[in-house]
């Protein structure tokens, strides 16, 4: 399953909380889009997960994965950095210790 960075988990919780639509249930939703043989991720904050979403909470950041974003994100880390106010998410292969 996805894991979360302490950075990725800061930025979460900072996107959500700053989005006009927020509750207690809120979190990031990644959906990923299919163009050929390439996939991109599209991240949108959402008061609910959809009923087949995987739903990672970590520290308090809820991550909602849609069927093939979790799919293709199962063996990964989100990473976040913050310049300036602008968020930069990144993506790697979890290291197996």
């Amino acid at each position: 399953m996805l894991a979360l960075t302490d950075n990725a988990v800061e930025a979460v919780k900072n996107i959500v909380s700053s989005s006009d639509e927020t509750s207690e249930t809120s979190g990031l939703r990644v959906v990923a889009e299919r163009a050929g043989t390439q996939a991109s991720l599209q991240l949108s904050v959402v008061l609910l997960p959809a009923e087949d979403d995987a739903i990672i909470e970590e520290q308090g950041a809820r991550v909602f994965l849609e069927q093939e974003a979790a799919s293709l994100l199962d063996d990964k880390v989100l990473d976040a950095t913050v310049d300036q106010n602008q968020v930069a998410f990144t993506i790697a292969d979890q290291i197996e210790e």
